[in-house]
């Protein structure tokens, strides 16, 4: 089984999403590119980004990928002194919730690896799923809220005061379903791991086990 050449397509309706709030709302939202206030801390990444990571980073010029490696594998050395059992392949999820927060809190100035001297995201056109989320709160069709994550928010009023954007995140993880069950036969060999989760770090590093 091979990872779902569509993947990237349902990503891409997070961007349209994103995109449909800027139209709605313009000036309003600051997100730019170089901006890289949330690109900061480890966060949970799911198996399918964590394969669309790993494939990322394989494409990128020698000089570039071996300096994420470098970062990624310091990231994560950081993250095993505060957690011992985390091992490869590096799944967050048997942290469980409370340690996971804990951790990414303690490591919260922690730059992505992916991102350059200068901030820039160097897989941006592949990246995870929570960062195309991140920058709008998000209210889904049940009316679940998901409140904005930006860091950076109180710096704009405008922004702050903006109403969580409506999307129907429901039917979108039905759908991302099929995309965790495939990319885990790909990188374990079997769905059964399509629960399994990491970071960026954690996904650079699949290809070093």
């Amino acid at each position: 089984m091979s990872f779902p050449n569509d993947y990237p397509a349902l990503l891409s309706e997070l961007d349209t999403w994103q995109a449909r709030a800027r139209t709605r709302h313009p000036g309003v939202i600051p997100c730019r590119a170089g901006c890289s206030a949330c690109c900061h801390g480890p966060f949970d990444i799911s198996v399918a980004d964590a394969l669309l990571v790993r494939d990322a980073v394989r494409s990128l010029p020698p000089a570039d990928r071996a300096d994420i490696v470098v970062r990624a594998r310091a990231q994560i050395d950081r993250m095993r002194e505060a957690e011992p059992s985390l091992a490869p392949p590096w799944d967050v999820a048997i942290l469980g919730e409370r340690r996971f927060d804990a951790l990414s809190e303690m490591l919260a100035s922690e730059p992505c690896p992916a991102l350059d001297s200068a901030g820039q995201c160097r897989i941006y056109e592949h990246r995870p799923m929570i960062c195309r989320l991140m920058g709008l709160g998000v209210r889904t069709v049940a009316g679940q809220v998901i409140e904005n994550g930006c860091p950076i928010q109180d710096d704009f009023p405008a922004y702050r005061r903006l109403e969580p954007q409506v999307f129907d995140m429901d039917s979108w993880d039905v759908a991302q379903e099929s995309h965790l069950a495939s990319a885990a036969f790909e990188l374990f060999g079997t769905e059964a791991r399509s629960g399994y989760e990491t970071t960026v770090a954690g996904a650079v590093l699949l290809d070093r086990l």
